[in-house]
């Protein structure tokens, strides 16, 4: 079975031992480096490998890129091919954060050409609810080839810059409200939002229960933010191009494709002093 989006709990349990499935642990935590690999050691799905959103899913940071920037395409499919990952693999992904960290590896997959990859609906909260089991046992894994077929899919600063007063894009801001509006900023230096924005919280694709809200929603909310504009249209992005993958989920669900990454995002536009800011 292909699954692209999401997958249950329960569906994922009848695949812990199909050697044609993956999983991935990508938990962390924004002030705590450690967090995810220390969470891991002491229980994590049967079978998960670990991926570190710094170290795996990002690349260097120079100062003027964000804070994540995209990681290398190829090292990031050397470390996929190393868990037995090929094109032929049905990956899944989670985290404990509403998918906030483990969308942006499902967007990472896509990105490199692999559609076979899903994130586990409700995360491990879901999972420790329906009282399912947890290992601490590394998995092992013969490598597998994993080839890169690139896509298209980001936007960069530029782009965005030229788009300001011209709409032809539609920028689509993932993190939470007060920080759209330049309030309670901790993380970058300054506070506000790309001129034109529009905001989506990423944690309102939620239920209360952290699974994603029924297709029909989503689409309602989304086609209602994008107000005429096409869904290819939409660039997302957030404070560092994570949170921001989690939107894009939430797109594939409600069925409006083709929406592109601005990756670098707010920590990246925020570090050149000449771009505008709005608040």
């Amino acid at each position: 079975m292909n699954s692209t989006t999401i997958v249950s709990c329960t569906h994922l349990a009848g695949y812990l031992d199909d050697p044609g499935w993956r999983i991935f642990d990508c938990r962390h935590q924004l002030s705590d480096a450690g967090f995810g690999e220390k969470a891991y050691a002491e229980g994590h799905v049967p079978g998960a490998f670990f991926l570190h959103l710094d170290r795996d899913l990002s690349g260097p940071m120079s100062g003027r890129n964000g804070r994540h920037p995209l990681p290398d395409a190829q090292l990031l499919a050397d470390k996929l091919g190393s868990a037995g990952v090929s094109r032929q693999t049905q990956v899944v992904v989670y985290d404990d954060a509403g998918g906030m960290v483990a969308a942006r590896l499902w967007w990472l997959l896509r990105w490199l050409g692999h559609d076979r990859v899903a994130l586990l609906d409700g995360g491990l909260g879901q999972w420790l609810k329906e009282r399912r089991p947890l290992s601490t046992e590394p998995p092992v894994s013969a490598p597998a080839v994993f080839t890169v077929a690139k896509r298209d899919w980001v936007v960069g600063a530029d782009e965005v810059l030229a788009n300001i007063g011209r709409a032809d894009l539609c920028v689509i801001d993932a993190r939470a409200p007060d920080r759209f509006r330049g309030e309670n900023e901790t993380l970058d230096p300054v506070g506000g939002h790309i001129p034109g924005a529009r905001n989506r919280f990423f944690r309102d694709n939620l239920d209360a229960d952290g699974c994603f809200r029924p297709a029909a929603e989503l689409r309602r909310e989304f086609l209602g933010l994008l107000a005429g504009v096409e869904p290819a249209q939409a660039v997302m992005q957030c404070g560092s191009g994570v949170s921001a993958c989690q939107n894009l989920l939430a797109m594939e669900i409600a069925g409006l494709h083709g929406g592109r990454l601005y990756a670098g995002s707010w920590s990246e536009w925020c570090a050149d002093p000449v771009r505008p800011v709005a608040r």
